[in-house]
């Protein structure tokens, strides 16, 4: 015969009287945790109590029941309640209520209280989502939804965006298909497409971090801190109809903007607004880009102008804020930290005093209407305008009196400048970078990437030669010599005439290299000392012996041609490809010279410098070197676009530089090449055929004077 099951007796639930609960010692919790008690009287307050009391009878010696009741589960809900009777919005009578338990059970009052605690189980995040939306869907803000549940209106921004995702992730989510780090990820994007998109992509790869989706979600969007995005403003992009990017979760740095091209639009629209007012000032010409080339008006001649001089109210402002901050500096000078508002104040007086350091600068009418003006934004994102470039052919031609009409007069020495009454020419353009093609074997390097890369080493190289006089003036010597004694041919890596080596191939970030800066403020350091042509000879012939070495030391390192060039194998007007191979080994003498370190220098291997113009062999085999086999599997199932973004984050800190970068074998090098030695250089010479980026023939890598 079965067995009867048993039933269960649950305890009485009752009305007690506030006055008559008192905390029970055997509560287990002891430390402070979740929702404060402040804030759970103010909830009981505006929704009433939603769990009753656990409540056991309290016992005399012989016992008998007292008539109170002491509380083993529910002593936060006990001390909210307190809180409203001691401020009066309770009576201390009210009725609370309880589940009063059996004194004779088996079961403790410490045991009670533990299954109270350990049984809960928290809302599912998904729900907590859900449930926020429902309430704004409802009406509520997220403000009132902040106050409801005491949490910061943040917290329901953030938990609204998850919401927001695409059902379909959300339901993976509910299934822990994903983690609750890589939904978050997905909030990067409002697009419910897109979102699963990437999510289908990465199902084949190894690697899901959440950086890898918010970088494949904004893969083809712009960062706030694009010099593009500041110049324009995010108002302004937005108030055009531009999406803005934002990550709630992480520090994202102002967002991403979305639509790129809109934004160019805006730039560009701004740049010609303001080239503009600039031609009211009268320039022959204004070239506009959001970007220029490095060295696109190095070999233009300046016209010399007049800075302007402050006005005495300017000069009064500037003496009272360069007061304020030698008063403040002072009286902070022995402080581990300053005060907010000091530090902000500070930061204030020297932006006021840097806007007094870029005065502008005047120039003659005759000479405006000759010369013109490079329109561009700069790295920090502010206009751009370099005035006074003067181009070969506005040059003041030399009027000599075979040139004069009868009745004129004039000598051979008289100059004419041509100042025709036209309209400013506006010209607005600008280079966008080539793009390589995929493919599955090892080839040469494209010819411009190497051409690219030359350049980068020998501005790398240059800042190093001006860095170090000895080597320079050896180096000068040395060239001098093979040109008197041994009738060198052309090909050698320092032109000692000196002539400007300029880079008809670079990359887009040349300019804005560690390099490219230190040339340039050296360049203008001593350009402001120099005095002009007929008092130069004397100050040079003044100067001591260490900085006339430094300047002879900078003005060598203008010379140095480190450059990889198609070499002409015809005996054409250009340098032979014996000739480039000589150069290469002249150049690797001369940085070893130096000790040049391109990776100190401030080189790294990005998708745009390097890694997005090789095909995926290359890729794999530079993430081999640096990082050795098993980092392969990381990449080597992505596709082109995606295995060279990753792999720009595994190289980076690694120190690995591409074959054109890097410094050749000593024991192989020799200051004659031999005659037989007519191949391409090493790292151009390991595959079939040339892989060029282009069809067309490159230009010459060195420039007429």
């Amino acid at each position: 015969m079965a067995k009867a099951v048993q039933k269960i007796t649950l305890s009485a639930s009752r009305d007690i009287p506030f006055n008559r609960l008192v905390l029970s010692q055997s509560n287990v919790r002891r430390l402070k945790a979740g929702v404060s008690v402040e804030d759970l009287a103010e909830d009981i307050a505006r929704r009433g109590l939603l769990q009753s009391l656990n409540v056991r009878p309290v016992l005399d010696a012989e016992g008998a029941e007292t008539g109170q009741f002491e509380i083993p589960a529910g002593g936060r809900r006990f001390r909210a309640l307190e809180r409203l009777v001691k401020q009066k919005r309770l009576s201390k009578t009210a009725p609370i209520p309880c589940i009063v338990r059996d004194p004779e059970t088996e079961v403790s009052a410490a045991e009670d209280s533990l299954a109270e605690n350990v049984q809960r189980v928290s809302l599912h995040p998904l729900d907590q989502f859900r449930a926020f939306k429902a309430l704004r869907d409802q009406g509520a803000g997220e403000e009132e939804i902040a106050a409801r549940f005491f949490v910061p209106p943040a917290v329901v921004k953030q938990r609204l965006r998850l919401a927001s995702v695409s059902e379909k992730l959300l339901g993976i989510y509910a299934e822990d298909g994903m983690t609750l780090e890589q939904l978050m990820a997905f909030t990067v994007t409002s697009d419910g497409a897109r979102q699963e998109q990437v999510w289908e992509a990465l199902q084949q790869p190894y690697n899901k971090e959440p950086y890898l989706i918010r970088r494949q979600l904004t893969e083809s969007a712009v960062r706030a801190s694009d010099r593009r995005s500041r110049f324009v403003g995010l108002d302004a992009y937005e108030a055009a109809g531009g999406v803005l990017l934002r990550d709630l979760f992480e520090e994202d740095g102002g967002g991403w903007l979305q639509d790129v091209a809109l934004l160019d639009r805006l730039a560009t629209e701004k740049l010609a607004a303001e080239a503009e007012k600039i031609a009211a000032e009268g320039w022959k010409w204004i070239e506009v880009a959001v970007d220029f080339r490095y060295g696109h008006a190095q070999h233009l001649p300046r016209l010399d102008g007049v800075v302007v001089e402050l006005t005495p109210d300017e000069q009064v402002t500037f003496d009272a804020l360069t007061a304020e901050q030698v008063k403040l500096e002072s009286e902070y000078e022995g402080a581990d930290e300053l005060r907010d508002e000091v530090d902000a104040r500070l930061g204030e007086i020297e932006e006021a005093l840097a806007a007094f350091d870029s005065r502008p600068v005047r120039y003659e009418p005759t000479e405006i209407a000759r010369a013109g003006v490079f329109v561009s934004i700069d790295a920090d994102g502010h206009l751009a305008a370099d005035r006074g470039y003067v181009r070969s052919e506005d040059e003041p031609k030399q009027v000599g009196s075979e040139d004069l009409q009868e009745g004129e007069t004039g000598g051979a020495d008289e100059t004419a400048f041509a100042t025709p009454a036209q309209r400013t020419v506006i010209t607005i353009g600008g280079d966008q970078p080539e793009d390589d093609g995929d493919d599955d074997t090892i080839k040469p390097l494209p010819e411009r990437l190497v051409s690219e890369l030359t350049a980068h080493r020998t501005l790398a190289l240059r800042d190093a030669v001006a860095n170090n006089p000895q080597v320079a003036l050896t180096a000068l010597l040395h060239k001098l010599c093979l040109d008197t004694f041994q009738h060198s041919a052309p090909g050698a890596c320092l032109e000692a005439s000196v002539r400007h080596v300029f880079f008809p191939a670079q990359a887009v970030d040349l300019k804005d290299s560690p390099s490219a800066k230190a040339v340039a403020d050296r360049h203008e350091a001593w350009k402001a000392e120099l005095p002009k042509d007929h008092a130069l000879w004397d100050w040079l012939a003044a100067l001591d012996d260490g900085r006339r070495a430094a300047l002879l030391a900078h003005c060598v390192s203008f010379g140095v041609n480190a450059l990889y060039e198609k070499g002409d194998r015809y005996g054409g007007p250009g340098v032979s490809a014996h000739g480039v191979q000589q150069r290469i080994a002249q150049a690797d003498r001369l940085a070893r010279a130096v000790h040049l370190d391109m990776v100190e220098a401030g080189w790294r291997p990005t998708v745009d410098n390097y890694l997005g113009r090789v095909t995926k062999p290359r890729i794999l085999e530079a993430v081999r070197e640096a990082k050795g086999d098993q980092a392969l599997q990381l990449i080597d199932h992505l596709k082109k676009a995606e295995m060279a973004k990753e792999a720009e984050r595994l190289l980076d800190g690694t120190g690995w530089l591409p074959d054109p970068l890097r410094l050749a074998d000593s024991a192989n090098m020799s200051d004659t090449p031999a005659e037989s030695a007519e191949e391409l250089p090493a790292f151009l010479a390991d595959g079939e055929g040339h892989d060029s980026l282009t069809d067309e023939a490159e230009p010459p890598a060195i420039a007429a004077e």
